[in-house]
């Protein structure tokens, strides 16, 4: 099965499926000497698993990190870092029914058509506890930008299903995020999103939304011109993960609305010697390349695809029939998906801030 390695000179290459022994990943890429233990891993992974709260899939899994090979006396060598975590709360009987049934928009029918076999038991690969080993890996991204060039990343949840939060990219805080199990930092859009997402499970449904994410203290110059543009990357990064559905870079689609007169970002003289905007529609992306101010995106994610409610589907053998999911899902993806989201973009910038060494003349 191809596709399971993402990057270049940071490169990740996720294994495991849902309701197998365990899930994990080979971080390859990364320098010698980055100060790493599992505390660092198990931070993210703690803002990744499920049963969380009552808004979250209420599997019953610690997703203990192991790290089995790159790390000695709590620096990289330089060489992979193989980090593994098991399943411990796999349920594979409540998924007895999907073994002939295909999922309305899961990915049941299209990875069978693929590869003429799929693991009905939890989704397999296309379950979101894919998801563990892209979070284990960007926490080692995240070390490494941080270290080397002091970028800071930050992810919330700015909308669930209409529901808009009124949150400043530029002085929201990680704590603030975290403050509330909807992992929406206002406070008031949070109290509607946990009703609404309540409401929601308990009627069998799902809700979709929005993940915002901003990275400051960019450098400027990461990305490439033509194919390998930053927010090209960065498209692919986000629209890897379960149930994204879209991705706005600064203004996005709103941008269409505006002219050219009122888009544009206005250069100043910025107070470090390089040039600054006083505006950012680019959302610190221009032609491809960083430009050195804040690195905005929105990730559009869809309801969650597996419901409790009746749905019309077929069987294997083609055949009309009504499914009625059983099992622990997510009402809503968007709680957890914040530090996904956070990963592929450290993910991203690690990898571009590598290429970028590798291009800088000495």
């Amino acid at each position: 099965m191809a596709g399971n390695t993402f990057g270049e000179q940071f490169r990740i290459t996720t294994f495991g499926e849902s309701h197998g022994g365990g899930v994990g990943v080979v971080v390859d890429g990364c320098p010698p000497r980055l100060e790493l233990t599992e505390n660092d891993i198990q931070i993210e992974l703690d803002r990744r698993r499920p049963g969380q709260s009552r808004l979250v899939t209420q599997r019953k899994e610690d997703d203990r990190v192991e790290i089995f090979s790159g790390v000695f006396e709590g620096q990289t060598l330089g060489s992979p870092i193989g980090m593994l975590v098991r399943n411990e709360d796999a349920r594979s009987g409540a998924y007895d029914d999907m073994k002939s049934t295909y999922r309305p928009s899961h990915a049941d029918w299209t990875t069978e058509a693929k590869y003429g076999i799929r693991n009905w038991q939890g989704g397999g690969r296309a379950s979101a506890r894919e998801t563990i080993g892209r979070v284990a890996g960007g926490a080692v991204a995240r070390k490494l930008i941080e270290q080397v060039a002091g970028i800071e990343v930050i992810g919330w949840v700015s909308s669930v299903h209409g529901i808009d939060a009124d949150i400043d990219s530029q002085i929201v805080t990680r704590e603030q995020v975290e403050g509330d199990p909807t992992r929406c930092p206002d406070p008031n859009a949070a109290g509607l999103i946990t009703t609404a997402i309540d409401n929601a499970r308990k009627d069998g449904n799902s809700l979709g939304g929005v993940v915002s994410c901003v990275a400051r203290n960019m450098t400027a110059g990461l990305g490439e011109p033509v194919f390998d543009k930053l927010d090209a990357e960065l498209a692919k990064a986000l629209m890897s993960l379960p149930a994204a559905k879209g991705i706005e870079i600064g203004s996005g689609f709103a941008g269409t609305l505006l002219t050219g007169r009122e888009h544009n970002d206005p250069f100043v003289p910025g107070a470090d010697g390089r040039p600054a905007t006083s505006t950012n529609n680019s959302g610190g992306v221009q032609g491809g390349i960083s430009n050195g101010e804040d690195l905005l995106l929105r990730v559009a994610f869809k309801p969650t695809a597996t419901i409790a409610s009746p749905q019309e589907t077929v069987t294997q053998a083609n055949k009309a029939t009504t499914l009625e999911a059983k099992g622990r899902h997510d009402p809503c993806v968007l709680p957890r998906a914040v530090p996904m989201v956070e990963a592929m973009v450290c993910l991203v910038l690690a990898d571009q801030f590598l290429r970028q060494q590798a291009n800088t003349v000495i």
